[in-house]
């Protein structure tokens, strides 16, 4: 099924459904469950999007790469039986708008609320997700009060970035900001961020924008509405841990993600929307 000149409804060996972008600009991979970019390489560059060589595409499972959309809590929630991250990354998503102008593929999708479990998320509310696909990405997701009470939420957009080498990455830009990292701190980032064990910091009081210095080039990422931010790589022993990831991926990937989380919580007030974004590129 074609959207437009640029756009097609396409479907892996396993069922799942997903946009195949291929515009002047860019191409892109975005499917349906989870409403989750897995791949945008702007025309002449590399892929910004990370996947696992090891990602076997099933239903009611996030892919291990691109931008899993975690909501309405990101991380542990604090009813241990609840999914880790929410439950927008493991359902189908509703298309609602498909546009291309001569500066960027626009697509739009909603989550159906009908499908969410009321235990987890009792609230009138909708939500949608644009990806705005140029020679950047932008991903904006707006969360939309319907009811007539406030609801809190925390988030991300859980972006994995490739790398030829971990050890010879750094992330600027995080200086100045207060992080805590395996439920230690906050303290003070004073310096540039390298990797040489397991990271898995929780900013807040970040910059709007960090660059991520590869081998490859340097990946620009921005931030509106967010004040967190969350690095991560699992390193060598959590490695082993992880589906659908190869013991030594770690060494070629890294995970910087736009959120809202700890004092940078979301309130929506009612008839009010907020919308967290991303915006990348290479630099």
């Amino acid at each position: 099924m074609e959207f437009s000149n640029s756009v097609k409804l396409a479907r892996t060996d396993t069922g799942l459904e997903y946009f195949d972008v291929k515009s002047p600009l860019c191409q892109a991979k975005i499917f349906l469950q989870g409403a989750q970019i897995t791949e945008f390489i702007p025309t002449g560059k590399n892929d910004l999007m990370w996947v696992s060589a090891d990602e076997d595409y099933q239903e009611g499972k996030s892919v291990r790469g691109g931008i899993p959309i975690c909501w309405p809590w990101f991380g542990v929630h604090d009813n241990a039986d609840w999914p880790a991250h929410g439950f927008a990354r493991k359902i189908v998503w509703r298309a609602e708008q498909v546009t291309e102008t001569s500066d960027a593929v626009r697509i739009s999708l909603s989550l159906p609320m009908m499908q969410v479990d009321r235990q987890f998320w009792p609230h009138e509310s909708k939500l949608e997700v644009e990806f705005i696909l140029g020679e950047q990405l932008e991903v904006r997701l707006t969360n939309t009060n319907l009811g007539q009470t406030p609801f809190s939420l925390t988030q991300a957009l859980h972006t994995y970035f490739p790398t030829s080498d971990i050890k010879n990455t750094t992330v600027d830009g995080l200086q100045g900001a207060k992080y805590i990292e395996f439920g230690e701190g906050p303290f003070e980032q004073s310096d540039k961020v390298g990797f040489a064990r397991e990271t898995d910091m929780v900013y807040t009081q970040a910059a709007p924008v960090q660059c991520i210095h590869t081998p490859e080039g340097v990946i620009e990422v921005g931030r509106e509405n967010s004040t967190s931010c969350v690095l991560w790589n699992p390193w060598i022993e959590k490695s082993k841990r992880l589906s659908n990831f190869q013991n030594e991926e770690y060494l070629g990937m890294l995970c910087l993600e736009a959120a809202n989380v700890l004092e940078d919580t979301v309130t929506v007030e009612p008839g009010q929307s907020h919308t967290l974004v991303t915006t990348v590129c290479w630099r």
